[in-house]
């Protein structure tokens, strides 16, 4: 037996949930060697390159927890994390393309049935972008962007920002101002619009996760039908469009999926810092001292092994969280308060564990780090641009579970 396998076998009977299907992860380590070969064409067309999306299509690596029903593996959230890890593992960019074309795609399960059919019956292998949150420059009533009733549904004017891998997508999913409550504020629903309907703006010029093509999506007066309307507390209070719900991701938790997978491209990425800080980093000299091996300092061991324990550490956390998800979903019941509080934790501390250990990694590697020859800076940047998310600020992770700790019902975010 394998340490890896033994490993995960260990794991998955401490946290008493199926561990991830390594079949899985093995096709997206098998892919690795293609998407480093394409990471540099990627972050200068700052877009995934299409050879490495067609092979991760063919390998139904973009398709990991769509139900089977629509051809999809329809594996739980761990196999998630650890098959999205392994993409990250040889580029990040790809690695965060890679989960939030999976996850959106995924969210499309959660609408009607009729929803499900329009996206996946004429093409099984589509893909879904989504933006999710229905602030800053999304869909308002105003002279130029709006949402009008019609018969059968609505027409949308509007433009959404930070719409990681819409330049392969087949649909993407958006916010939009539905209605109001009964005490004027706004009632957001998320709606699905055919790329066909949607133009691109390129507004995607960043520092770091170049090649996520994160663009701008927008709509001019597109009709979207009622079936493929779904309201946000809905969706966080699980409370779903879809009829036919037999297998188990039918019923795993929205708004803790939507966080939890932020965390596999940053081990991914913090992984390759680890690789290639005990590869080439191992035997280069350390200046100004009698080293002539990094390896044989004993600062450069002690804070190596901080940096994979803080890697591990991270990995932890989020099996923990996608073990509590599969289980909840296994179980058919809804995630409790603690629980969805607490993955929001796990999230943030998982990316700052990953940031730190980045960051060692490239003191143990010293200047060199930041040569553009060097992939570590790549890396780096990487990492610093996806681990501020607003979905991953530790700060805020630790403000939503403190509150559901003490008690406190005024939740910082919708459960």
């Amino acid at each position: 037996m394998s340490g890896a396998v033994q490993e995960e076998q260990i794991m998955d009977a401490f946290f008493g949930a199926p561990g991830p299907d390594l079949d899985i992860v093995a096709k997206a380590r098998a892919l690795q060697p293609l998407i480093r070969e394409f990471a540099q064409q990627g972050e200068d067309d700052r877009r995934v390159a299409e050879e490495v999306i067609t092979a991760m299509k063919e390998a139904g690596l973009l398709h990991i927890s769509v139900p089977r029903r629509w051809s999809g593996f329809g594996a739980n959230f761990r196999t998630f994390i650890d098959t999205v890890a392994e993409v990250a593992r040889a580029d990040g960019a790809t690695g965060w393309v890679s989960a939030l074309l999976n996850s959106s795609t995924w969210f499309v399960a959660l609408f009607s049935d009729q929803a499900q059919e329009d996206v996946f019956g004429a093409n099984p292998r589509a893909c879904v972008s989504a933006v999710l949150s229905p602030g800053g420059p999304f869909v308002q009533a105003s002279s130029t962007k709006k949402v009008e009733r019609v018969d059968g549904g609505i027409r949308v004017t509007g433009q959404w920002g930070y719409s990681s891998g819409s330049l392969h997508a087949d649909w993407a999913i958006v916010p939009v101002r539905t209605g109001e409550d009964e005490h004027g504020l706004p009632v957001n629903s998320l709606v699905l619009i055919p790329s066909s309907d949607l133009t691109i703006q390129d507004t995607w010029h960043v520092a770091g996760m170049r090649a996520t093509g994160s663009n701008t999506v927008v709509a001019e007066d597109v009709f979207i039908p009622d079936h493929r309307i779904e309201l946000i507390g809905d969706l966080a209070a699980e409370k779903y469009g879809r009829e036919w719900a037999e297998e188990d991701n039918y019923h795993a938790s929205f708004v803790p999926v939507a966080e939890i997978i932020l965390s596999s491209a940053q081990i991914g990425m913090a992984r390759a810092a680890l690789d290639l800080t005990r590869g080439f980093g191992a035997e280069k000299p350390v200046t100004y001292t009698v080293f002539k091996h990094a390896k044989e300092s004993t600062v450069h061991q002690i804070e190596l092994a901080k940096a994979q324990s803080e890697v591990d550490q991270a990995h932890l956390l989020a099996a923990r969280s996608c073990a509590a998800i599969d289980r909840a979903a296994r179980d058919r019941r809804t995630m409790t308060i603690e629980e969805r509080a607490r993955t929001r934790m796990d999230n943030g501390q998982a990316a700052r564990l990953c940031r730190r250990a980045i960051n060692r990694c490239l003191s143990i590697n010293g200047a060199f780090s930041f040569a553009l020859v060097n992939p570590l800076q790549q890396i780096w940047r990487n990492s610093e641009t996806a681990s501020r998310h607003a979905l991953v600020f530790p700060e805020m992770g630790a403000e939503v579970y403190g509150k559901v700790l003490f008690g406190i019902e005024d939740p910082v975010q919708p459960f």
